[in-house]
């Protein structure tokens, strides 16, 4: 499995820029501690130094010991004190805090012992500080300045003590060539250095947003995923594994451990033999006894000459999904065949139609009367499968804008219509909650969907007054909000159990002389706008007598509600 690569927007051959204040590498705080470590040390070693010589040499002043002390305590309360961060591009309080008081004392130290100790290596420190805690600009200012105050130190060396200037100025020049080169040289490594860690850095969240992308296409595949060891150890399962071994998601998966599972294990020890990929349907055996069926391929990883775990990825399917989508297909296929064949059917059945109504007017034997009533019975049969068949190629995508509808008056509408025309007013009675629920639903759309559950609900029932009962009633859901309820019970007898779990799909029907189509075409219908409908048995007072019967509930979303009114409404 292939995924999009999380690295594009970090590329390795990034061109290395300096460190910046807005962006500092995480080793820089440990440098940065590391460095103020040392001017607290370097400054006790002083302290020591010069307590030692004034100790030791009675008429040493005490104005270097002074110095080195205070320069410990500076130095100490930035280390304890201070928060890690790079030098600014102006003289803030950070530079007099560490680079201009390390200058200030060396070069004071120098002053003040006039050529007894040569304190000017010293001025390597700040000059590293900066070349590694600033900007390469700054490192070559701090280098310039540095050596500029190492002549006009040889100047006034050459002033006290007459003599060869040149020899003052040559040891200078040395000693500041030597600055230049340690910051040059400092802050290219340091530069560098930041910059391979920004891209290690980089390259860690890469690799870490490529993991989650990795995990999460893995978990949300609805093909099953393991990953095994030779022993038949499983590394890593998805949710789709766990729930095609019907194993729980926080339990590990040893196959060894699982008898039921044997068919499986064996399928992996033969990859792991044979060294090749293995594809195979099995059977495993789930809690209860309960079977099914897979459609198993293996791949091996892993390299074992390079001493790494050989591992088998096991890839499963359920072939009951496999099965599935190939009825789908099947289905699409023959809906599109008989969209063809209801167009070419119309034209010769509208003949036919025609015909034996023009000779229908002409006879007059019973028989032969008879003959031609079974002709237009049977006609008009095939007339509404073709309608039928027509209406689900028809089926809308809800792409169209759909105006809003009051649920309620065009429920009893096309209620009071339908049993004027079928003769059942007195079967059909219909109650709503509320005298105003308006959806977003198209009419005619609604009045297709009504019709073919009434139409059903006839069929089956018992004709006695009440038989057929309409209801629509307002509530709130917790995870939807309003909805109401359109509910067609009709008191036939209970389905049974296998044309129940069949009865939303397509050319399904109990009836010989039905196409199937009917509460298919309704369920796309109700899908399209947001609706909902499903069955369910269930019991309804008829006559002071609770009779138990067949519901379809069609579940819209509100757009608007009135108050409520419970009313009875006449059919």
């Amino acid at each position: 499995m292939t995924t999009p690569s999380a690295t594009a927007p970090w590329p390795p051959d990034a061109p290395v820029v300096a460190v910046s204040a807005d962006e500092q590498p995480r080793e820089f705080e440990r440098i940065w501690r590391g460095f103020m470590t040392a001017r607290a040390t370097l400054g006790l070693v002083l302290m020591m130094l010069q307590g030692s010589i004034f100790a030791l040499i009675t008429h040493q002043g005490g104005a270097a010991l002074l110095i080195c002390t205070a320069y410990f305590a500076a130095a100490l309360a930035v280390r304890l004190t201070a928060r890690p961060r790079l030098l600014g591009r102006t003289l803030d309080s950070m530079w007099l805090r560490t680079v201009g008081l390390d200058v200030l004392t060396f070069s004071s130290l120098q002053w003040v012992q006039a050529g007894a100790i040569n304190y000017a290596p010293l001025l390597a420190l700040p000059v590293l500080m900066v070349s590694i805690l600033g900007t390469p600009l700054q490192a070559i200012a701090s280098a310039a300045g540095v050596t500029l105050l190492l002549f006009v130190y040889a100047a006034w060396q050459s002033l006290q003590m007459p003599g060869d200037f040149a020899a003052y100025g040559l040891q200078a020049a040395l000693t500041g060539a030597g600055c230049f080169a340690i910051s040059f040289v400092a802050s290219q490594m340091a530069t560098r250095l930041a910059n391979v860690e920004r891209r290690a850095r980089r390259s860690q969240l890469a690799a870490t947003v490529q993991q989650q992308v990795n995990q999460l296409v893995i978990e949300s595949l609805d093909d099953g995923i393991l990953v095994a060891a030779e022993d038949g150890r499983v590394l890593l399962a998805n949710p789709a594994a766990h729930a095609l071994l019907d194993s729980p998601r926080d339990n590990d998966i040893d196959l060894a451990q699982r008898p039921r599972w044997g068919a499986l294990l064996r399928l992996i020890h033969t990859s792991f033999l044979n060294q090749n990929a293995q594809i195979a349907n099995i059977e495993v055996i789930q809690q209860g006894a309960a079977r099914r069926r897979l459609l198993v391929r293996t791949q091996l990883a892993g390299a074992a000459e390079d001493d790494a775990p050989a591992l088998c990825v096991v890839f499963m399917q359920d072939q009951r999904q496999i099965e599935a989508r190939v009825r789908a297909e099947k289905l699409a296929g023959m809906g599109r065949m008989s969209a063809a064949v209801a167009h070419e059917i119309r034209n010769p059945l509208a003949a036919i139609t025609q015909a034996n109504a023009l000779l229908s007017e002409d006879l007059q034997d019973p028989g032969q009367r008879r003959l031609a009533e079974m002709v237009r019975q049977n006609a008009a049969r095939l007339e509404n499968i073709v309608q039928d068949v027509l209406r689900l190629v028809q089926v809308p995508t809800g792409s169209r804008p759909v105006e809003k509808l009051d649920l309620t008056a065009a429920v009893e509408r096309i209620a009071h219509d339908w049993s004027s025309q079928n003769g059942c007013a007195e079967v059909v009675t219909v109650c709503a909650d509320t005298p105003s629920a308006v959806v977003l639903f198209d009419a005619e759309h609604l009045r297709r969907v009504l019709i073919n559950l009434l139409d059903n609900a006839l069929r089956y029932t018992s004709r006695r007054h009440g038989g057929i009962q309409i209801r629509l009633a307002c509530s709130v859901a917790a995870d939807t909000g309003r909805i109401a309820a359109l509910r067609v019970w009709s008191d036939g007898a209970t389905l049974d159990s296998s044309v129940e779990q069949h009865l939303f799909e397509p050319f399904f029907s109990s009836e010989s002389r039905s196409s199937g189509l009917g509460l298919y075409i309704c369920r796309e219908l109700c899908e399209s706008h947001g609706a909902n409908i499903s069955y369910e048995r269930s019991e309804y007072p008829i006559d002071a007598q609770v009779v138990a019967g067949n519901e379809f509930i069609v579940t819209f979303k509100l757009n608007e509600v009135k108050a409520f009114s419970p009313n009875q409404y006449p059919a």
